[in-house]
């Protein structure tokens, strides 16, 4: 007999588990305190990558590698206008994607409410409109996701900052925005408002993208800055006061005025409002709950996946976890694999990432060869008049075995995957170099960059195999 099933949020992972657990033969009970759906459709990729793309064709209606033949001008914004686009297929995807789907289903209930542990066995549901309601279950899935992260700066609480959640819905540009943060959502978030208009002002507590390969971050503040973007890092945000003719905000002494604050220095999982400790329920110092590589918490009964944990916070790696936690609440034993996952930073060019880069390479001990290959080497990016970024591949000292890969490119997102496959598939960068890819490619740069470690690429012909 198929056991009776909680799930915890909306998102992917609580979707995705919902849904297994379903078609598994399981009654699944689903729990949302707010929208269904989750971050990623309602307030996350979704909606910042259609403002992004929109940023960029700003962009290159107003600035181009192409100028000297195609005229430009500069755009005019209609803020109202693509904010009604974009919150229209917010709405489409939100309702085809998860509302159609875990409404329709007749394996699932979804119950709206705050869910609390009263003990390993029992949730009180606090409903929307006030019912106190306590569910019995045998299984449960966690998947409350992460909010943004509000660090305790003097005089913010008392100041309307922005999140990315209100950045996305704003009705209007701001004249100078600043953004304080140094990662994926600061970076995405600032070069899309100065691309639509603002000036801009990024500040960074360490260096860009901190946590991976320097070269990227030191790349991606130059490529910033030559945007006209004003890329300020080490610097601490030391207070903010606020008043009807903006912000002054104390930037290590320096005072910057601007109209508007985003605050994007990260995630915190929602977990604190759960109970968990009545479930015994282990997380760890940010709250985060600990789970092993088949989802399982520290009580045998109840799961956990996606932003609410410490693993990875992308929506793909959440859906993926939060399948094969289902299957495992359902007597399967499937774990999560997360020895490559692919990373991408939607930014201009972008930023994509898979395995080990050469810094955490040494971290472990790990004796490595590298080689970078700059865009100007390859055949498409000269073609395109944009050889901005680079391509960098980490592989074995000795047996030359692929292990990471690190790249700044326009669509260095779509180049990614080639790079996880080859990883995954334990190839050496030798294999990879001998392999056949199109010419004309971006992707080719891999190819490009693998033969590097056994050639001088500049002495090649344009396709040499």
């Amino acid at each position: 007999m198929m056991p009776n099933v909680v799930v915890i949020g909306s998102g992917a992972a609580a979707s995705a588990a919902a849904l297994r657990a379903a078609n598994g033969g399981a009654r699944v009970t689903l729990i949302e305190r707010g929208t269904l759906g989750g971050t990623c459709v309602n307030v996350g990729c979704v909606p910042s990558k259609i403002f992004i793309r929109a940023a960029h064709i700003a962009h290159l209606r107003a600035h181009s590698p192409f100028d000297v033949g195609i005229s430009t001008h500069q755009p005019v914004v209609n803020r109202a206008l693509l904010l009604q686009q974009q919150q229209q297929r917010v709405a489409e995807l939100r309702h085809a994607k998860y509302e159609t789907i875990l409404q329709g289903n007749p394996n699932i209930t979804v119950r709206h409410g705050q869910a609390r542990f009263k003990d390993a066995h029992t949730l009180t549901l606090v409903e929307t409109g006030g019912a106190v309601q306590d569910i019995r279950f045998e299984r449960a899935l966690i998947a409350t996701g992460a909010a943004p992260f509000i660090p305790a700066i003097p005089g913010l609480r008392d100041a309307p900052y922005w999140t990315s959640t209100e950045a996305l819905v704003a009705a209007q540009l701001p004249e100078h925005l600043v953004v304080y943060g140094g990662s994926i959502v600061a970076l995405e978030l600032a070069q899309a408002f100065l691309r639509l208009g603002s000036r801009v002002t990024l500040i960074a507590r360490s260096t860009l993208l901190a946590k991976d390969d320097p070269l990227i971050g030191a790349t991606l503040q130059s490529i910033l800055a030559d945007d006209g973007m004003r890329v300020l890092t080490a610097c601490t945000l030391r207070s903010v006061s606020y008043s009807q003719v903006g912000y002054a905000l104390d930037i290590d002494g320096e005072i910057i005025h601007a109209d508007q604050l985003l605050i994007a220095t990260g995630r915190t999982p929602n977990t604190a409002e759960l109970n968990l400790a009545q479930a015994g329920i282990q997380t760890d110092a940010r709250g985060a709950i600990v789970v092993d590589d088949h989802l399982r918490t520290s009580a045998n009964n109840i799961y956990a996946a996606g932003d609410c944990t410490a693993g990875p916070a992308f929506v793909y790696v959440a859906a993926a976890a939060g399948t094969r936690a289902a299957a495992n609440m359902l007597g399967g034993d499937e774990r999560l694999d997360l020895s490559t996952v692919p990373a991408v930073v939607f930014t201009d060019p972008q930023v994509a990432t898979v395995g080990l880069d050469e810094t955490r390479a040494r971290q472990l001990d790990i004796k490595v060869e590298t080689h970078t290959l700059g865009l100007e080497h390859v055949p498409r990016a000269l073609a395109n008049f944009d050889t901005r970024g680079f391509v960098k591949l980490v592989a074995a000292a000795g047996s030359g075995k692929l292990l990471g890969a690190q790249v700044i490119a326009p669509e260095a997102g779509e180049i990614i995957q080639s790079a996880a496959l080859a990883i995954h598939a334990g190839m050496t960068v030798h294999d990879l170099a001998a392999r056949l890819f199109p010419y004309l490619t971006m992707v080719e740069a891999l190819k490009l960059c693998a033969q590097t470690f056994s050639k001088d690429v500049t002495q090649l012909s344009c396709c040499a195999g």
